[in-house]
């Protein structure tokens, strides 16, 4: 069962899309009160202001009963100096705008009621035109008409969206402090269970070291990659239907994680657990209060699981405690393990995301599909083209397998959507793994420096801060265990060759270690 939970949480990791976009807010608003609006719009031609106070407020006037392919039936009177709104059909895009800027139009939105895209002009049709042009949905403009009537006056800019964005720290701060928190956890425990001290964050008995799993067997990390092969191809073409189940299990394994995570930092608090009993039963109220509190955690998240606005915090506190949980749960037993687990799932992550491209019908990589959703297509920028549904569109079910934190630059445009930096818990639990070795192994060699474990550290740290500038020069997505799992593996490899010990820090610990209870057998 244990083993069937692992290959389970690995499968779904290193899932780290990146999303761009070009787009812009249309304010709409009667002097007193107003709305904005998502705007698609071509920023190779008239660019737009950076705020809504640069930008010049305009009267609209709506022509939407007319497509404005030519200028019969259009008063230049009614129309000059206001921006305008026409229907979308028929003629071309440009065509619309050489109409209305002859007209005397000031801006030319254009509603529509099919899937909007970033317009595009031909090269010298585009010289030619001199005002701004952009697509809006129907229904948004529908729904302003309701609300104002035909008193309307508009803005419209384009926020400016710096490459970096203070995201990016924030996830570089979650996913090192995460990795660095579970190690450290790990060695703890390893050296409590050394000290027959109980366990950290248990109960006080054994039971909390018990359920540790111990990997120890190159072969069986073999066998546990190739099922995660397996199961990341039948989330790719079964994904509706495992989408759910995906979701019931994380929420039941966040819920013991936060459990876990919480109860270990009221230990160090000395916190009392005050216990009663009931037919000769005895129970932990602490126990029971941290229970049905992360119960009702994760099931808040499961309800609200959709809503960007807010549950992202919710995911990523319990997606902490996962990872920090999983860390100091999983235990590599020696480095050789490490070095074929890590290097194993660093080919997979390259393969399932630069090579899958290459066989799929659409032209995107198995990894992106599943960390996305199948129908997360319209959310992907094609070159320099955003595609954007003219119905909002129901809310798609995401795998919980990524730390996300929204772009802070990219507020203005919540008419857009929210937009989200993340990263994959396989990044953070994948070289955590190793980092939690080293952190053992300091134990085991009675380093008071803890040498292992802060050089790991750094080097994981490193490999983020190479992940994220590799993404921003390329402009993509990256598979983060391309840097990470070099980085932490060369540096526990140089600093055990420096310090002598690689023979002992190639094999591990002295003893061999039984499958589920962690009982050494006959020493050496």
């Amino acid at each position: 069962m244990e083993r069937t939970f692992l290959i389970f949480v690995l499968t779904v990791f290193c899932l780290t899309p990146h999303i761009s976009c070009q787009e812009a807010v249309l304010r709409i608003s009667n002097g007193s009160s107003y709305l904005e609006y998502c705007l698609l719009y071509n920023g190779s031609l008239t660019p737009l202001p950076p705020t809504v106070d640069a930008a010049v407020q305009i009267l609209l006037v709506n022509l939407t009963s007319s497509l404005l392919c030519d200028p019969s039936g259009v008063s230049p009177e009614l129309v000059k100096g206001k921006a305008v709104v026409v229907m979308r059909g028929v003629c071309e895009f440009q065509q619309k705008a050489v109409v209305a800027q002859s007209v005397g139009a000031a801006a030319l939105l254009i509603a529509s009621n099919t899937t909007l895209f970033t317009p595009s002009f031909n090269e010298s049709e585009s010289e030619k035109i001199q005002i701004p042009v952009g697509l809006i949905r129907q229904r948004d403009f529908l729904e302003a008409n309701q609300v104002f009537g035909e008193s309307m006056e508009v803005r419209l800019y384009a926020p400016v969206q710096p490459q970096i964005d203070p995201s990016i720290f924030v996830m570089l701060l979650i996913a090192v402090l995460t990795v660095a928190l579970g190690s450290y956890w790990s060695g703890a425990s390893e050296r409590d269970r050394l000290n027959e001290g109980p366990p950290l964050g248990g109960s006080g008995d054994s039971k909390a070291d018990s359920r540790e799993l111990f990997v120890y067997s190159p072969l069986r990390v073999l066998m546990m990659v190739a099922a995660m092969c397996g199961m990341l191809l039948l989330m790719y073409f079964f994904y509706n239907i495992l989408v759910y189940f995906f979701i019931a299990i994380f929420a039941l394994a966040s819920a013991t994680s936060l459990f876990s995570c919480f109860d270990a930092v009221l230990d160090l608090l000395h916190c009392p657990r005050g216990s009663f009993s009931v037919r000769s039963r005895s129970f932990s109220v602490r126990s029971l209060i941290l229970a049905a509190v992360c119960v009702s955690i994760s099931v808040v998240w499961v309800v609200y699981r959709n809503d960007d606005r807010w549950v992202w915090i919710l995911h990523d506190l319990l997606g902490i405690a996962f990872c920090l949980n999983f860390i100091k749960t999983i235990s590599l037993s020696n480095f050789k393990v490490c070095v074929v687990l890590l290097s194993l799932l660093l080919v997979y992550d390259v393969f399932f995301v630069f090579i899958t491209p290459f066989f799929t019908k659409d032209g995107e990589s198995i990894m992106v599909q599943v960390a996305l959703g199948p129908g997360a297509s319209g959310e992907k920028a094609q070159g320099n083209t955003v595609e954007l549904p003219a119905e909002p569109p129901a809310p798609l079910e995401k795998l919980p397998v990524v730390m996300r934190v929204p772009r802070f630059t990219s507020w203005p445009l919540r008419a857009c959507g929210m937009q989200f930096s993340i990263l994959g818990y396989g990044d953070i639990i994948v070289p955590g793994l190793l980092v939690a070795y080293c952190s053992r192994f300091d134990v085991w060699i009675n380093s008071r420096r803890k040498v292992y474990f802060v050089s790991c550290c750094i080097a994981y740290l490193l490999g983020m801060i190479a992940t994220f500038a590799a993404m921003l020069l390329s402009g993509m997505g990256q598979p983060a265990l391309l840097y990470l799992v070099p980085f932490t593996l060369i540096t526990s490899a140089v600093v055990a060759g420096c310090r002598k010990e690689m023979r002992h820090f190639w094999s591990g610990t002295t003893y061999e270690v039984l499958d589920s209870p962690r009982e050494p057998l006959l020493p050496e």
